[in-house]
């Protein structure tokens, strides 16, 4: 019988389902004010992209320690280059 963490350690965040409804669900109540706003107002064929960049933000906030990030940022602390950031996910994919 083998031993299984108490909490996952994996580190994947489920994803959001690009469906409008789905979308508006994950994101914060003043977000989600203006992902409605914005794609009741779209065009037919702007609808997709503005999704799309509501769907990362939506997921962006679901990543573990983004809150913790975001403040570490607004504060100037911890700050990574772009360049530093690109090492750092090449080194994880190998």
């Amino acid at each position: 019988m083998g031993v299984q963490p108490e909490h996952s350690t994996e580190r994947r965040t489920e994803a959001i389902p690009h469906t409008i409804n789905a979308i508006g669900d994950a994101l914060s109540g003043t977000q989600r004010g203006l992902f409605y706003s914005e794609v009741l107002a779209a065009e037919g064929d702007d609808v997709p992209g503005v999704m799309r960049r509501w769907w990362k933000t939506a997921m962006l906030d679901r990543a573990p320690g983004a809150g913790t990030s975001r403040a570490n940022a607004a504060a100037g602390r911890r700050l990574v280059s772009v360049d530093d950031l690109a090492d750092q996910l090449e080194a994880a994919a190998r």
